[in-house]
């Protein structure tokens, strides 16, 4: 669905500043920094000028005039003008480290230092983020993680929640940021049939043994409809990107045919982007 008129807002951090660039890359007439009381004014403007897309940044850059933000939104939406509302939120140790790397001064700069600074601004936020359409949570997200996450929400193709769907090995630790991890450690092991080893789980002879056990039917069998089931919930909730990760030993054969099978399944409901990364398939063949 399309959203003519967005209003970004969240943390100072969090990753407002790369969203308006990929906003403004999709086509948005993009304001940084707006006080909020001057939206409907901008909102105007942009419109006799003839931009039919338009996202603004407000923030608590603004000082005091931030204050009006929330009446602000309540009264466009009552005039027939409601913005899509977009927070961006992160775990407070990484905003920390966030500030830390670029030295760049809190806007709200409590004493104390960031940390207390994060906290202030997260009690000034309240009300918006419960009043948010939608709500991207940066912490585990890469650059080209957000990236994606706002070209499937906001680009011209499919909208939705983006899914991304992640094989690896229990061997080289959990992905940082899964949301679902799923144990396939117990199907039959293809690492053991000699000429299997040297294959991953893409190529064709390690598919048919892996989808040929019995484990694998039953497993797929049950875990696709939970996803169908749950994952309109998430996207309830506001969740802008769900990470669905699928484990074995060395993340080579069997988590790569299921995490293949998942993301086909998937996409025959979905209607959101769907990306997948096989983060250890690669790795040397000391893996199972």
């Amino acid at each position: 669905m399309a959203h003519p008129f967005i209003v970004m807002t969240g943390l100072s951090g969090a990753g407002k500043s790369v969203a308006i660039k990929v906003l403004e890359d999709l086509g948005y007439y993009t304001l940084d920094n707006v006080p909020p009381g001057l939206i409907p004014d901008a909102l105007r403007v942009t419109g006799e000028g003839g931009y039919g897309k338009v996202a603004f940044v407000i923030d608590v850059r603004s000082g005091p005039l931030f204050q009006d933000a929330l009446a602000v939104l309540e009264r466009l939406g009552r005039e027939g003008r409601r913005p899509h509302l977009l927070f961006f939120d992160a775990s407070d140790d990484v905003l920390q480290r966030r500030y830390s790397e670029t030295r760049h001064r809190h806007p709200l700069e409590a004493p104390g230092g960031v940390l207390p600074s994060i906290a202030g601004e997260r009690r000034v936020l309240v009300g918006l983020r419960a009043r948010a359409d939608k709500v991207i949570d940066t912490t585990h997200l890469s650059v080209k993680d957000l990236r994606d996450t706002l070209h499937s929400l906001y680009g011209e193709g499919s909208t939705g929640m983006l899914v991304r769907v992640t094989s690896f090995g229990y061997k080289y630790g959990l992905p940082p940021g899964a949301d679902l991890v799923f144990d396939v450690r117990y199907m039959e092991n293809p690492f053991y049939v000699a000429e299997l080893r040297p294959l991953s789980g893409t190529d064709e002879p390690v598919r048919r043994f892996v989808l040929g056990n019995p484990a694998t039917a039953e497993f797929l069998g049950s875990v696709v409809p939970f996803l169908r089931s749950t994952m309109p919930r998430y996207e309830h909730e506001k969740k802008a990107h769900l990470s669905i990760a699928f484990g074995c030993t060395g993340g080579r054969h069997r988590s790569v045919t299921i995490a293949e099978e998942v993301a086909r399944a998937i996409k025959g409901f979905w209607p959101g982007e769907i990306t997948i990364e096989h983060r250890d398939r690669d790795r040397s063949d000391e893996r199972t």
